[in-house]
């Protein structure tokens, strides 16, 4: 098996699980070394209170064919990330890939309550989690990365510049911190560009992750079975698809020309030939915009 990235060193922060485990697997996967961060480990859960762990994560990318290694941190603790960045800057003398993945929001935000109904302290708290993690973990990992030319940076985000910028996305603080992780792989691209180094902001499509699959009360082998509750959820999509995206950018040696980008797995897929594990190639945003929102009957044909 080609492993594309076997000299490779990738941090992703916030891989406990959902689109951070998936990232951290195909990282692993494709052969690098890969750094999995955050909160829940197996002698202590975060406030989530779930079985993810990222000792798991790390065992996984191993089983991937990388070498995951598994560091709880709290980004939002400037110290601990510091920590961390010391830590792998004395382990290995680099760092490749920084993949920004630390959320933690879903239950901190109410669907479409109004900015004044909204309870305020879990809405600055989903802003902390969300935005200034972010930025505490660039500050730190971006000295290490810059030592080589040719660094990804990648701000994980829901929904795309475009697709943001006409819709509503649930309520004002989720829609503020969604919005704001797109400005920040912009913004990190006019710093990191003349430097050698590509940052882009990339979105996942309707995510099967872990929480999602519990909420709608199916597995990811019968997951299907929740369409016939919510038909649009035909175009879901593992968490290992928008992994193998950033696989492929970091593989790529002409990456540079999305630096500043606004990106989506299903987007991706379509330049670099990836497919879900199922083989399929799911457009999510394209079909959001052109059947769901457009409120036609669900139906993935040539979107999938």
């Amino acid at each position: 098996m080609s492993q594309p990235l076997e000299s490779k060193v990738a941090l992703v922060a916030g891989a406990t699980r959902g689109a951070g485990r998936g990232i951290a697997v195909e990282l692993g996967a494709a052969g690098a070394t890969v750094y999995v961060t955050g909160r829940s480990t197996r002698v202590r859960r975060s406030e989530y209170d779930r079985p993810e762990t990222i000792e798991d994560t790390a065992d996984l990318v191993t089983e991937a064919g990388g070498h995951g290694i598994a560091v709880p941190t709290d980004h939002l603790d400037p110290a601990q990330v510091r920590t961390l960045v010391d830590r792998i800057a004395e382990e290995q003398g680099r760092l490749d890939v920084l993949v920004n993945d630390v959320w933690g929001g879903e239950h901190l935000f109410a669907w479409d309550a109004p900015v004044w109904e909204h309870d305020l302290d879990k809405g600055l708290r989903l802003l902390r989690l969300a935005v200034e993690t972010h930025a505490i973990t660039s500050h730190h990992a971006l000295p290490l990365l810059l030592r080589r030319p040719g660094g990804l940076v990648v701000e994980m985000t829901d929904g795309t510049a475009e697709y943001n910028r006409d819709t509503y996305r649930n309520s004002f603080f989720y829609d503020l911190a969604k919005t704001s992780v797109l400005r920040m792989g912009f913004a990190l691209a006019r710093e990191l560009g003349p430097r050698g180094a590509t940052a882009v902001a990339l979105t996942p499509g309707w995510l099967r992750s872990e929480m999602m699959l519990d909420n709608f009360g199916v597995r990811e082998d019968n997951w299907r079975d929740a369409t016939a509750r919510v038909p649009h959820f035909a175009i879901s999509e593992t968490p290992r698809f928008v992994g193998r995206a950033v696989a492929a950018l970091a593989a790529d040696p002409d990456v540079a020309r999305w630096n500043g980008e606004s990106l989506s797995s299903g987007g991706l897929a379509q330049v670099y030939g990836f497919t879900d594990l199922d083989g399929s190639r799911p457009d999510a945003w394209r079909y959001l915009v052109e059947v769901q929102d457009a409120d036609k009957p669900a139906d993935v044909t040539g979107y999938r």
